[in-house]
């Protein structure tokens, strides 16, 4: 089972809690919806009783109806409305689920004489098509008066049908060798046919006959657009050594083009699923799995030919607990037989196992492509169009050369930028109201691959910084880095990255870069900025002079840097500050003396209350303060 290779390789797994269900046996039928993604279990016709089972156990159902013969397919209509089943080739069967209506059962033949019915399919929570042998036909069905209305019907030979419910689009495979493929829309009681395609297949039969399988195509959505994706094995006549799978891109109007080629590089029994908009082919007699990603350009590459992104693994191994009343506490959960010949696969990330009952979800674990990427640019194209990518994409920013680095958080403002682009014009949309033939603006989502300077700051950068193994040079160049990309997608930096510069230039005594940085205003000026060189005067006395000049560069009125600097508990450098623009005479003595008082320093206070006892004198030929105004400054010295 592929044990030898370390876990972490493995970038595909079962889902840990999978829907288990009576597996299949003489007694028990097993069925799977694709549309509601339910497992039937249907014990002897039903007459013993048949099971639902949903993606969530809380949509478990259990009733028993009548054994009339051999079911041969049962599916629920959307919200388990209705049921149901097909136990001939002529009609279906319906009975209601719905509280307070008739529950007993009626039928439906289907309309063309001497054709054959191939099974149905649920558009609707009450509308339903029959593919027949001889075309299909459209239904609403009436659970009151249990009865259906025919609501359109075509003609047309089938050998086989699909269907995807996310699009509600049914695809029929018709001619005599099966590769003319005719699909169909379904939308609120309404049928559209759409524009049929030719599947190229690789050999041509004389004389002709069906040679498009149903088990070599699959409908799936990826990246939000509809592909039929053809299995095309390879043939000893042609000149294709390994299969590959192609793709098909099925727009609502307009043409089906070919538009992708995935590569398998080999030959054999394969089966598809789609992962957060990943093509996944698992191979069955080598055990493993390939991923592939559409909108990975391959540079080196025929247009849309695509090799996969990763080397081959296997699934993650996954151990069955073992169930039932015999279960001893002590016995081993049993390994799963993966890529087993008994395995079922449904899009888009469905795999059953009905001979052990059990339905998993596939899933994409990313945290080990990062070794298996070389190309971390690659890497990050990757991980930016995967659904749970933040941790680790920041996991990535961490431990990269500084090209890497630059490259990453190119990558990164990118889509930060446009995010923010988005949230702007929906906001000025939404300011300015509905204007009229424009469609509703919607508000852009937030994906995980949006990651902003908070993020940046907390999990990557700040504990980067406190990173003793790495040289501060290095540290101070990838603060450096993220501020220059951030510049160059025109995206405001803000004041806590450059605060982070400073303190880690400050910790070094780097004092002449600080010096530069600020000079050439690689620093762009804030006022959190300035206050934060003012409090390293201490440490660096020019600080203070050149925080004083980037708050006069930002034109702040006066009053407000000297209300900076109280609140930053700055009151001697208030003081020098006021005095510094002539404004000494005329501020309010109180809130200097509110300010010392609340530090807690009592020579602070002593000074300030002297400083303001000289302005007395020299401005009213007396050092006393106004009595009412400063009571409790004046008894609070007297005291001291």
């Amino acid at each position: 089972m592929g044990m030898t290779e370390p876990p972490q390789q493995h970038y595909l797994e079962l889902s840990e809690n999978p829907v288990q269900f009576e597996h299949a046996s003489s007694v028990n039928n097993v069925f799977f919806d694709e549309a509601n993604k339910q497992v039937f279990a249907v014990r002897s016709g039903g007459a013993t009783g048949v099971v639902v089972k949903g993606p969530d156990d809380k949509s478990s159902v259990a009733f028993r109806m009548d054994d009339k013969g051999e079911v041969k397919c049962i599916k629920f209509s959307i919200g388990n409305k209705i049921l149901a089943v097909q136990r001939t080739s002529k009609s279906v069967d319906f009975i209601n689920f719905i509280p307070d209506y008739p529950h007993t059962e009626f039928s439906q033949e289907c309309k063309t004489k001497n054709a054959n019915v191939l099974g149905f399919c649920w558009t609707n929570w009450n509308e339903i098509v029959f593919i027949t042998d001889q075309g299909i036909e459209f239904y609403q069905v009436f659970p009151d008066k249990r009865s259906l209305k025919l609501l359109k019907n075509q003609s047309i030979n089938v050998n086989w049908y699909q269907y995807c419910p996310e699009t509600a689009v049914i695809l029929l495979s018709t001619t005599v060798q099966g590769n003319i493929l005719q699909p169909f829309a379904f939308r609120n009681g309404t049928m559209s046919k759409m524009s049929k395609f030719e599947i190229e297949l690789p050999v041509i039969p004389k004389p002709a006959k069906l040679s498009l399988s149903e088990r070599d195509i699959a409908m799936a959505t990826i990246y939000g657009q509809l592909y039929v994706m053809y299995l095309k094995h390879h043939s000893r006549t042609a000149n294709s050594p390994s299969a590959e799978v192609v793709l098909y891109h099925l727009p609502r109007e307009g043409a089906c083009k070919k538009s992708h080629v995935l590569k398998l590089n080999t030959t054999g029994k394969f089966a598809l699923n789609i992962v957060d908009n990943l093509v996944v082919v698992h191979h069955q007699s080598s055990q493993t799995s390939l991923i592939f990603d559409i909108n990975l350009k391959e540079p080196d590459c025929a247009v849309n030919t695509h090799q996969p992104v990763l080397p081959a693994r296997s699934i993650h191994p996954y151990r069955m607990p073992l169930a039932g009343p015999a279960v001893v506490p002590s016995q081993p959960p049993v390994p799963c037989q993966l890529y087993s010949s008994s395995w079922s696969v449904f899009q888009p990330d469905i795999i059953i196992s009905a001979s052990e009952g059990y339905l998993w979800y596939l899933q994409v674990k990313l945290h080990p492509t990062v070794n298996l990427l070389q190309d971390k640019g690659k890497l990050m194209d990757f991980l930016l169009r995967r659904r749970d990518c933040k941790m680790v994409i920041l996991s990535v920013c961490s431990q990269s050369t500084l090209p890497v680095v630059a490259t990453v958080f190119d990558k990164l403002n990118q889509v930060y930028k446009e995010y923010l682009e988005a949230e702007q014009s929906y906001t000025v949309a939404m300011e300015s109201g509905p204007s009229r033939g424009s469609a509703a603006q919607k508000r852009p989502v937030r994906t995980q691959a949006v990651i902003d300077q908070s993020d940046m700051y907390t999990h990557v950068l700040s504990s980067f910084t406190e990173r003793k193994e790495v040289s501060h040079k290095f540290v101070i160049a990838v603060l450096m880095e993220y501020i220059r990309s951030l510049n160059q997608h025109q995206i405001t930096v803000q004041h806590y990255l450059y605060e982070l510069v400073i303190k880690t230039l400050v910790q070094h005594n780097l004092f002449y870069m600080l010096h530069q940085f600020l000079q050439y205003h690689v620093l762009s000026d804030s006022k959190p900025l300035a206050c934060l060189l003012l409090s390293l005067e201490s440490t660096y006395p020019p600080a203070h002079q050149l925080s004083l000049d980037m708050l006069k560069r930002l034109s702040t009125a006066n009053d407000e840097i000297v209300e900076v600097l109280l609140s930053k508990q700055q009151v001697l450098g208030a003081l020098r500050f006021i005095r510094s623009v002539g404004g000494h005479d005329n501020v309010s003595a109180r809130k200097f003396l509110d300010a010392a008082r609340q530090t807690g320093d009592q020579m602070l206070f002593y000074t300030v209350f002297r400083s303001f006892q000289q302005r007395n004198q020299r401005l009213r030929g007396s050092p006393a303060f106004n009595p009412v105004q400063l009571k409790s400054h004046v008894e609070s010295v007297s005291l001291e």
